[in-house]
C-alpha cells in the first residue's frame, strides 16, 4: 500500500485514538481528519474533544450528533428483534460500531481522504465491525489499523507513548479500564476484570446504583409499544426515541437495574470478561418480551426467538451492512405489527416483575384459558388431539414389544 496523504480516523479522545494521531503523522506523514460521533458518551468524554484532537496533530475535526439516529434506526431494531448475544448481552457496543463507521466513511469521502484508520486492537471484535463496514461502504479506501502495526503491546506502553508525546489522557497505570459508553449502555473491561475469578469491584459501576443502595420502596413504570418498539412512558407519548431511552435509563439506574457480569465468546475466537450496564435497555427488553407473549401466536413467537439468536450474532460480528441483516429486519418488522400495547413493571433493588400487560391485539382469551368450563373449548376434542400426536409414540412402543 502506498502511503496515504489524508486519513480519516475514528476518534473518541480515549487513550488509543489520542496517540494514533501523532503516530500516523510520524509514520505516514499524512494529514489526519478526526471523526467523532456523539452517540451519548456524555459531556465529560466530548468536552474539549475538538481542541484536544487539533492539539495532538489533527488537521480537521468532525463531531456529529447522532444520538437520535442511533436509538431510532439502530437500537430500536435490536429491541424489535429481541437480539441478545449469548442470552445476556444487549449489544451496546456492537450496535454502535456500524453507525460510527458509516459516519467516518461519509466524512472521509466528503473531505477527500484516501484512507481510514481506527484504534481497535488486533484481539477484539471492533476491528471486524469497523472494517466490514468500510468494505461495505467504501471498499476503495485503504485501512490502517495501528494496533496491528506498531510496537505498542499494552495499555502501559500506550500510556508511556502518550507521556512522551505530551498527549493528555485520563488513564493511569494504577487503574486501567477499557470503557465504551453510549446512550444505550456502558461496558467495563481490563484491570482486575480480566481474571473471571475476581469479583467485579463496586467502584467500576458508573451508571447504576448498587441494588442494596436502591430505594426501599418499589417503583413502577409503564412502557408502551407500537410495532415492537417503545413509544411511550407512563401513558405519555415520548417526544423522541432518545428522550424515552434517557428517561428509562434514569429510572432503571436509580433502582439498581441493568448490571451484568459476562464471560463472552468473541468473534475472533477467544473468551473475554466484561461488565455491562444497560438500565433502560433492560427495562425495555423485559417489557417487550411480556408484550410479545401476549400478542404473538406460539409458532411465530418461537420462530422469532430462534431468528433473534442469529440476528444477535450478526450484529455482534459486525455484519450490519449485509443483505441477511436487512432481510431479517424486514421479517421482524412484519411479525411485530401486532406487538402494540402497554406493560407495567415493578422495580425493586435490581429486580423486575410484570404487573400488567394490555394490548388491543391480545391473543389471550379469558373464556378459553379460564378454569371455568366455557363453550369456546370442547374438552372432548383433546382426546383426538392426543391420539394423533401420540400415534408415532404408540407405534414405536408396540414395535419394541411394550404393552404385551
Amino acid at each position: 500500500m502506498s502511503k496515504p496523504k489524508k486519513v480519516a480516523l475514528a476518534y473518541s479522545g480515549g487513550l488509543d485514538t489520542s496517540i494514533i494521531i501523532p503516530w500516523l503523522k510520524e509514520n505516514y506523514g499524512c494529514d489526519v481528519v478526526a471523526v467523532c460521533g456523539d452517540i451519548g458518551q456524555g459531556g465529560e468524554e466530548l468536552s474539549g474533544l475538538e481542541a484536544k484532537a487539533i492539539k495532538t496533530g489533527a488537521s480537521e475535526v468532525h463531531v456529529a450528533d447522532m444520538r437520535e439516529e442511533f436509538v431510532a434506526d439502530y437500537v430500536w431494531k435490536i429491541v424489535r428483534a429481541g437480539g441478545e448475544y449469548e442470552h445476556k448481552y444487549l449489544l451496546g457496543t456492537s450496535i454502535a460500531r456500524p453507525l460510527l463507521a458509516k459516519k467516518q466513511v461519509e466524512v472521509a469521502l466528503a473531505t477527500g481522504c484516501d484512507a481510514l484508520a481506527h484504534g481497535c486492537t488486533g484481539k477484539g471484535n471492533d476491528q471486524v465491525r469497523f472494517e466490514l463496514t468500510y468494505k461495505a461502504l467504501a471498499p476503495q479506501l485503504a485501512v490502517i489499523a495501528p494496533w496491528r502495526e506498531w510496537d505498542i503491546v499494552s495499555r502501559e506502553d500506550a500510556i508511556e507513548y502518550a507521556a512522551q508525546h505530551n498527549v493528555p489522557i485520563a488513564q493511569s497505570t494504577k487503574k486501567i479500564y477499557s470503557r465504551d459508553r453510549n446512550v444505550w449502555h456502558i461496558s467495563h473491561e481490563g484491570g482486575e476484570l480480566e481474571d473471571p475469578a475476581n469479583a467485579a469491584p463496586e467502584h467500576i459501576w458508573m451508571l447504576t446504583k448498587s441494588p442494596k443502595d436502591a430505594p426501599d420502596t418499589p417503583a413502577e413504570v409503564t412502557i408502551g409499544f407500537e410495532g415492537g418498539v417503545p413509544v411511550s412512558l407512563n401513558g405519555k407519548r415520548a417526544e423522541s426515541a432518545l428522550a424515552l431511552l434517557e428517561e428509562l435509563n434514569a429510572i432503571g439506574a436509580e433502582n439498581g437495574v441493568g448490571r451484568i457480569d459476562l464471560v463472552e465468546n468473541r468473534f475472533v475466537g477467544m473468551k473475554s470478561r466484561g461488565c455491562y450496564e444497560t438500565p433502560g435497555g433492560t427495562l425495555i427488553y423485559y417489557a417487550h418480551k411480556e408484550l410479545e407473549a401476549l400478542t404473538l401466536d406460539k409458532d411465530t413467537l418461537h420462530y422469532k426467538q430462534k431468528l433473534a439468536l442469529d440476528y444477535a450474532e450478526i450484529v455482534y460480528n459486525g455484519l450490519w451492512f449485509t443483505p441477511l441483516r436487512e432481510s431479517l429486519d424486514a421479517f421482524f418488522a412484519e411479525v411485530s405489527k401486532p406487538v402494540k400495547g402497554e406493560v407495567r413493571l415493578s422495580l425493586y433493588k435490581g429486580n423486575i416483575q410484570p404487573v400488567s400487560r394490555k394490548s388491543p391485539n391480545s391473543l389471550y382469551s379469558l373464556d378459553i384459558a379460564s378454569f371455568h368450563m366455557g363453550a369456546s373449548y370442547d374438552q372432548k376434542d383433546a382426546l383426538g388431539f392426543i391420539n394423533l400426536i401420540g400415534l408415532p409414540i404408540k407405534v414405536r412402543a408396540l414395535l419394541q414389544g411394550k404393552g404385551k
